[in-house]
């Protein structure tokens, strides 16, 4: 009977972590964002590409995984920034250390992150004076072309890459949550996975905007298995319920997603905590 009692304990124990598991996500240990001595990391490099959507060349900050090799290829992660972020926004996450961390402790695979600036337009500054305005958004939702003509193509010629859905995932903070999701249910057969931590209204229809999505369109499409991931901050002001409504919308219109809500705000506290349970869920 004792025997039996603490089995049973143990297992009451664990249970909540093996439900966290099933989720898709778990609370990250200390440290998880922090340089560890030891830890070989990937490097980042700074590309500009040829842009047809925009005619210009644009920046991009490319992450190689730890002792990145031509003889091998690695899967992709498009790492998306916010509305008032570029190419440099990211830094602010430690995907450096986040994901090196995870790869080091074999809880990830070798990935290439590829953060790009996705304000799509000539003027494709941070922080523009025209940051609340429609003009402004569409720059964003235009990304969508330059990703698919300009910015994937020059990915997959200059660095050693595994191609197919498989191989292939979306991610990204507020509005950049918000183009992942637009952008990964659009591009289906290129992408397997999409995360998005406090993505942006926009999608869905709401008030008097149309969104992106018709609600009943906004779906995995049949056939397709995809891993999603969206998030919240408990004290999140900005994006308000649009992470869980996402979610709730998916789930009413069969499409399997994982969401979570953790401490913190509209901040890379959240943002990361996202990352550090979207890269180990993806490319398995």
């Amino acid at each position: 009977m004792l025997k039996f009692l603490s089995i049973l304990l143990v297992s009451l124990l664990l249970l909540p972590a093996v439900l966290a598991e099933e989720a898709g996500y778990i609370d990250p240990p200390v440290g998880f964002d922090a340089k560890v001595d030891g830890v070989t990391y990937g490097k980042t490099v700074l590309r500009s590409y040829d842009s047809t959507t925009t005619g210009r060349k644009r920046k991009v900050m490319v992450l190689l995984p730890p002792n990145y090799s031509e003889e091998k290829q690695y899967p992709v992660l498009y790492l998306l920034h916010g509305i008032g972020g570029d190419e440099n926004e990211w830094a602010g996450g430690r995907p450096t250390w986040v994901v090196g961390n995870l790869i080091h402790a074999g809880e990830a695979e070798e990935m290439i992150i590829v953060m790009p600036n996705i304000r799509a337009r000539e003027n494709d500054r941070a922080n523009a004076s025209d940051m609340y305005t429609p003009a402004h958004f569409q720059a964003f939702d235009n990304f969508i072309n330059d990703l698919r003509y300009d910015l994937m193509p020059y990915i997959e010629a200059n660095f050693s890459v595994a191609k197919g859905r498989e191989n292939t995932a979306i991610a990204g903070l507020s509005m950049g949550g918000r183009e992942s999701l637009y952008i990964g249910l659009t591009m289906q057969d290129t992408f397997g996975y999409i995360g998005a931590f406090c993505p942006a209204p926009g999608v869905l229809p709401y008030n008097v905007e149309k969104g992106l999505f018709p609600t009943a369109d906004f779906k995995a499409a049949e056939g397709y298995d995809t891993y999603i991931l969206i998030n919240a901050g408990k004290t999140d002001g900005v994006v308000g319920a649009w992470p869980k409504t996402y979610a709730d919308t998916l789930t009413a219109n069969g499409t399997v997603n994982t969401f979570y809500v953790t401490n913190g705000g509209h901040d890379f506290t959240v943002w990361k905590h996202g990352l550090y349970n979207f890269a180990r869920n993806i490319f398995k």
